[in-house]
Formats: structure tokens, C-alpha cells, sequence
């Protein structure tokens, strides 16, 4: 196989739990990619680390990182991956526009708005790229939801219906982070597990206005600082209406992220545990197409999350860097995901 034309981009990666070491994994093996770097404060990962990334240094904080790596070092990046808590994705990510880097941020990409456009002028003042992880956009059944309403085929929007039913107890609050169910360092339950269900509203339908919602903490009393679960209805500014009903209160395991659709010409629903099949499809004139498969779920042991589609993140982060492709989650949308959860939140 011929050498590629273009360089290896180079990772450098904040935050090494349960998505942190995907992202390292993934990059370590993508043939356009180099790790070059793991970043955390938690020095007794240092070990392990080695033993699965063999020669790639290890930085027990971004600020040494960035002042051990200038450029032309061999530990020097192009593109920094923050995945630590929620509440260090913003002065993080800025940390390394500033010092020359792109930068991948996890969902959210910041806890309030305003944080997120101090992303989008830093980004803008450096001339480097922001790209946001929601990995719902890159599932088949969500690619084909997308061109299906783009379309226009099924004319007008009616109804939205989201459902997002999932498992979060102690095992996942009190497994090791601190962080998680703490107010001011996840910032609730739509930012750390549903943030990429809004996105996904967003991205097909639009954005949403006369907003109303009800929050409960049925189980969670013990273990968060806010709900466990709401049931918020809203507008569609195009037309239609919807509602999105989200629990992490469900016993034991996952029960189901769907997304239901009543439109002019017909109706859809995606289910499943993790938003991984069409359901149903009845559209005027149309028959559903043969979908690749959906990627299996985030395992983290005793609890599960989303697809993992972050490979085909990986993928595009590369082909933008190396100027091949445009970035599918930028940081405008990442700032209207906040904007959004912000106005939700905001009822309470």
C-alpha cells in the first residue's frame, strides 16, 4: 500500500477514563493518526497506560503537557481531545486553541452558553477547528432520519416524540468520579447522558421555542445534585411540536432511546436500546432502504451508553485536519445543544 500524501495528525489526549481510553484506542489505530500523548491528573493510571500504549508519554496535568511539548517536539500535537468532567471541557478546550491546537471536545461541549461562545471567538481568533462529539449523528438509522427530512418527502413535521429511558444508579454515581450527579461539575442529567439526543433534535428538526417541562427525582435523592428524570414539551420553529421524556431512574438496565415522527406524509420511529433500528417507517411513495449496522453500545461494565460511533469521528477529524473533508460537529451546533438544555433547565 503506497505512503499516504498527507502527514499523520497527531492526538494528544486530556483525560483518560472510560472515553478518553476509546479515543486513545481508536487513534493509536487509525493509519492517519498518532498518539502522541496521555493526559490526566491521575498519576496511578500511569502504569496501566504504558502497558496498553506502549512509549506514548504521560502528563499528569494539560498545563505540563503543553509546557513539555512545544512544537517540533516529539510529543508536540495537532489536535487536543478533551475528555475530563463536563465542567473543564470549556477552559480546557481554550487552553488548547491558545496554544495552537484544534481540539475535540466530549459532549457538552460546555455547561452554559456563554462559555461555548468564548469556544467559538477563541476558535476563531487562533484559526483553529473545534470539533464536538455527538455520536448519534453518525448512526444509520439518525444519517438516514436526516436525508429522509431534508428531503422534504415527508412534508410537514406534526409531531416529535423523543424517549430516552436509561439506567444511571449507583454503580455509574459512585463508581470512582467524584464528579458525576455534583451540580457544578456535570451540570445535570440532560448534559452528561442525553445532551446528544438534543443534538440529534437539533440537527433533523431545528430548533425549539415555547418551551415547558417538569422534573423529578424519584431514586436519585442519594446520589445527584438534580433530577433523574422530566417530561418537556416545546414548538418546532418550523412548524410542528414535540416532546422529549428522558429518565436514568429505570431499574438495572437501559430500557430504550427513541424517536417517533408524525408528519404529513407519513410516520416513523426509531428504537431500540440505543436508537439502533427503524421500527417503523409508513411514507407516501416510499419504501425504506437497507441500513448499515448500527455500532454496538459504549461498555462500561455494569451500565452501557450510546452507540460507539466515535471512530467515525476519529475519521473525520483527520480528513478535516489533513483539509480532505469539513467537520460534521462543529462548535456553533455544540453551542446551540447548551443553548437549548440551558432554556429546558431554566424552568426549574
Amino acid at each position: 500500500m503506497p505512503d499516504s500524501p498527507f502527514p499523520d495528525v497527531r492526538f494528544a489526549i486530556c483525560g483518560v477514563g472510560h472515553i478518553g481510553r476509546r479515543h486513545a484506542a481508536l487513534v493509536a489505530r487509525h493509519p492517519g493518526a498518532r498518539l502522541v500523548a496521555l493526559i490526566d491528573v491521575r498519576a496511578e493510571l500511569q502504569a496501566e497506560l504504558a502497558a496498553e500504549f506502549a512509549d506514548v508519554p504521560f502528563f499528569a496535568s494539560l498545563d505540563a503537557y503543553l509546557a513539555a511539548a512545544p512544537a517540533g517536539s516529539p510529543a508536540a500535537a495537532d489536535v487536543l481531545t478533551v475528555a475530563t468532567p463536563n465542567h473543564l471541557h470549556a477552559p480546557q478546550a481554550m487552553q488548547g486553541l491558545r496554544h495552537g491546537l484544534h481540539v475535540v471536545v466530549e459532549k457538552p461541549i460546555a455547561l452554559r452558553k456563554r462559555d461555548a461562545e468564548d469556544i467559538i471567538h477563541v476558535a476563531l481568533q487562533t484559526g483553529r477547528l473545534v470539533f464536538g462529539v455527538m455520536q448519534n449523528r453518525y448512526s444509520p438509522p439518525a444519517q438516514w432520519l436526516k436525508q429522509l427530512v431534508d428531503s422534504g418527502r415527508l412534508g410537514q413535521i406534526y409531531l416529535v416524540q423523543i424517549n430516552c429511558f436509561w439506567n444511571r444508579d449507583a454503580r455509574y454515581y459512585r463508581g470512582g468520579s467524584s464528579w458525576k450527579g455534583r451540580q457544578a461539575e456535570d451540570g445535570g442529567t440532560l448534559f452528561t447522558q442525553f445532551s446528544h439526543f438534543v443534538d440529534l433534535l437539533y440537527w433533523v428538526f431545528g430548533d425549539i421555542h415555547r418551551v415547558q417541562a417538569r422534573f423529578f427525582d424519584f431514586n436519585h435523592r442519594e446520589l445527584t445534585d438534580f433530577e433523574d428524570s422530566g417530561l418537556v414539551s416545546f414548538e418546532l420553529l418550523r412548524g410542528g411540536a414535540g416532546t422529549l421524556q428522558y429518565s436514568t431512574s429505570v431499574w438495572d438496565r437501559n430500557l430504550e432511546s427513541s424517536l417517533t415522527v408524525v408528519a404529513e406524509h407519513g410516520s416513523l420511529r426509531i428504537a431500540g436500546q440505543y436508537m439502533d433500528k427503524v421500527e417503523y417507517c409508513h411514507v407516501q411513495g416510499y419504501e425504506l432502504p437497507e441500513l448499515a449496522p448500527t455500532n454496538p453500545a459504549n461498555d462500561y461494565g455494569p451500565y452501557q451508553g450510546s452507540a460507539a460511533n466515535h471512530v467515525q469521528l476519529i475519521e473525520n477529524v483527520v480528513d478535516t485536519v489533513q483539509q480532505r473533508s469539513f467537520a460534521t460537529t462543529n462548535a456553533l451546533e455544540g453551542m446551540k445543544v447548551v443553548e437549548i438544555i440551558e432554556r429546558i433547565y431554566s424552568l426549574k
